[in-house]
């Protein structure tokens, strides 16, 4: 029997050539096609699921290494302050989230002793989540961050080493700074294929009480997800839109793909 033809005008249908289990795997680090063993998954998988929890959970609990950090800062000529949360511990920080969204005392003084000048952008790294990511990843992402910040012609007014941070206390930190902008370079949530993801959280106008709403986030900075470059890039891109429109957040698209590799200093540009 002869299969009928396509009433006129409509669209024909497209042939799909089916794609092997075997080829999505290798195109995503994700739990797919495990195969089983009886009702269980096979030993294989079981182990490497056992392996990758594990190494997440080390990121969360690992040190965080401020005062090499400092130093390693002070070696890219950035004279950075240090300060903590009012959280005391790990476990204060993984039980009290409000801790870690709060400076402590001696630290807002010591803050409060170097505001006065004109801030226009202040850096905060933060141990957050995964203090692993931090300690691996930062310093290389804040010096290729620093030449893309000055192709833009923005220069970097403060840096801060936070311990017992979350993402909010950037938002302190810039207000008693007296900051334009902060962005805040924090060790992201561990996850089962990427425990030492480090993020990026730009505001404008930091201030107690924002909402994720008013923050821009490049996240995925590792080793097999975006490059230094590439995050350095975006978020100097970002930084001075935010700088020029005055704003953030989702009112602020990242639209820096497909631009040339040097960031003009012109925001018209």
């Amino acid at each position: 029997m002869k299969t009928p033809a396509p009433p006129s005008g409509s669209i024909a249908p497209v042939s799909i050539e089916p794609v092997s289990i075997e080829r999505l795997r290798e195109l995503t680090p994700a739990r797919v096609a495990l195969g089983r063993a009886g009702a269980s998954m096979p030993t294989e998988a079981l182990l490497a699921f056992t392996l990758d929890h594990a190494r997440a959970r080390d990121a969360v609990h690992a040190a965080f290494d401020a005062s090499r950090l400092m130093a390693e800062l002070a070696g890219l000529g950035l004279n950075a302050l240090e300060v903590s949360s009012q959280a005391r511990d790990r476990r204060d920080y993984l039980r009290r989230p409000d801790l870690g969204r709060m400076l402590d005392a001696g630290s807002r003084r010591s803050l409060a002793d170097r505001s006065g000048a004109r801030c226009e952008l202040a850096v905060v790294i933060g141990d957050g989540l995964s203090p692993a990511a931090v300690n691996l990843h930062a310093v290389e992402l804040v010096r290729n961050l620093a030449a893309r910040l000055a192709e833009a012609g923005i220069g970097v007014g403060a840096v801060v080493v936070a311990s017992g941070a979350r993402v909010a206390l950037g938002d302190e930190i810039g207000a008693v700074l007296g900051a334009r902008m902060v962005v805040m370079l924090i060790g992201e949530r561990p996850g089962m294929s990427a425990p030492d993801s480090l993020g990026a959280y730009l505001t404008f106008g930091p201030r107690i009480g924002l909402t994720d709403a008013e923050r821009n986030c490049i996240s995925n900075i590792h080793g097999a997800g975006l490059s230094y470059d590439e995050a350095a890039f975006k978020i100097a891109w970002l930084v001075r839109e935010g700088l020029a429109r005055q704003l953030t957040g989702v009112a602020l698209k990242d639209e820096s793909a497909g631009l040339p590799v040097q960031i003009a200093a012109d925001p018209a540009l």
